[in-house]
């Protein structure tokens, strides 16, 4: 049996801070046949959650550890309301409507459990597309892209952050997709060609 307790959060807060993106991703199923998103999200303040909606699942998120806020918006990008979420203050978590647009802006390192139904990606979550001036909205991508580079340069450090901690000798495509957030086609590709 796993516990999350302090040591737990303060591990998974080391390996948020040593990620370029200032996250790190827990994966909490337990099976392959689980379609379900359910993890812990270590983030940093400075990290970058861009405003994102998932039509067809309502998203729970209960704050473990920090202090963040839930910001929701509406079609045309406006701000809508405001969610402080804090333990110390009785405001554990929220429930994100289905469909509604909204993002997290962290304040202090905070350790997030959050859950819905389907992974993101393949669930027709989309983002909303800030740069565009006539506010459409596009489809979440099915390919990989960040800020931190391509996709192998991402699976290196994943698999190098994992072996270090002590916590994975073998890690499989699936965990790899799982906590990129990328199809597992494209992780089963790029593996290949690094010969993983």
């Amino acid at each position: 049996m796993n516990t999350i307790d302090k040591d737990f959060i303060d591990k998974l807060l080391k390996q948020a801070a040593a990620n370029p993106r200032l996250r790190q991703n827990f994966d909490l199923r337990t099976s392959t046949s689980d379609t379900s998103q359910r993890m812990l999200n270590a983030m940093l303040p400075g990290t970058i959650v861009p405003i994102h909606r998932h039509p067809a699942s309502t998203e729970n998120v209960l704050l473990l550890h920090g202090r963040i806020v839930e910001v929701i918006y509406d079609n045309d990008g406006n701000e809508l309301k405001r969610f402080l979420l804090n333990p110390a203050t009785g405001n554990y978590g929220c429930i994100v409507p289905q469909g509604a647009w909204h993002k997290v802006e962290v304040m202090e390192p905070s350790v997030i459990y959050e859950a819905k139904d389907g992974r993101y990606g393949a669930d027709g979550s989309e983002m909303f597309d800030d740069h565009n001036t006539t506010g459409t909205i596009s489809p979440a991508s099915t390919t990989f892209s960040n800020s931190i580079g391509d996709l192998k340069k991402n699976i290196e450090y994943l698999i190098g952050m994992e072996r270090q901690s002590g916590s994975m000798e073998v890690i499989t495509p699936l965990y790899v997709s799982r906590m990129l957030h990328v199809p597992l086609e494209e992780v089963e590709r790029v593996m290949k060609e690094m010969d993983i």
